[in-house]
């Protein structure tokens, strides 16, 4: 006897989806400690309802990580395949910025994701240099960046840059930062660096 699976009913589904967008929020600004009492009451929803749908805190973290990374991928696709090359990638690593903060506020139960043998680290490492050489290609091809940096180089710049700073307002340094590099990877006129 073969069982059908069902689809989520819809509200079920709507909860899910305040839970992961509130969990976001949350852990953004009150870090990996935040509560998830302050979660399900930021979604409007019972704390039943949270562990319904996520029956750990890791659980929900890493479904927060995991939807913001695809998030990413998408929005390198979005961007991918416009007239400035070296723009696109750059708005990609501002919104980059934004997933690392998140990502800050959960590194203590997010160690799995740190871990190089995790299934999680490998999920994200995969997608998001995936989506960092779907920008890179173009703008290297138009001969507006330097050809010999690669999207894994790309994403530990940009992930060290983030993690090595801690101080309040930080997202603004880092994005200043992540500025400087891409600059510093622009071919000149006539193909020199």
């Amino acid at each position: 006897m073969t069982t059908a699976t069902r689809k989520p009913r819809a509200d079920s589904a709507r909860n899910r989806e305040r839970l992961l967008l509130s969990a976001a929020e949350v852990f953004r600004t009150g870090g990996g400690a935040a509560s998830l009492e302050a979660v399900a009451r930021h979604a409007g929803v019972g704390i039943g309802t949270l562990y319904r749908h996520f029956p750990t805190r890791e659980a929900l973290f890493e479904a927060v990580y995991r939807r913001e990374v695809e998030q990413l991928a998408q929005l390198a696709e979005d961007l991918s395949g416009g007239d400035d090359p070296v723009g696109a990638l750059r708005r990609w690593l501002h919104a980059n910025i934004a997933l690392v903060a998140t990502k800050k506020g959960m590194l203590a139960a997010l160690a799995l994701a740190v871990d190089g043998s995790s299934d999680l680290y490998a999920y994200s490492r995969v997608r998001l240099t995936g989506a960092i050489a779907r920008l890179l290609e173009p703008a290297v091809k138009a001969g507006a960046l330097r050809g010999d940096v690669e999207a894994e180089d790309i994403l530990h710049t940009l992930v060290g840059m983030c993690l090595l700073r801690k101080e309040p307002g930080w997202e603004d340094t880092v994005i200043r930062l992540v500025d400087i590099f891409l600059d510093g990877l622009r071919l000149r006129p006539g193909g020199a660096a």
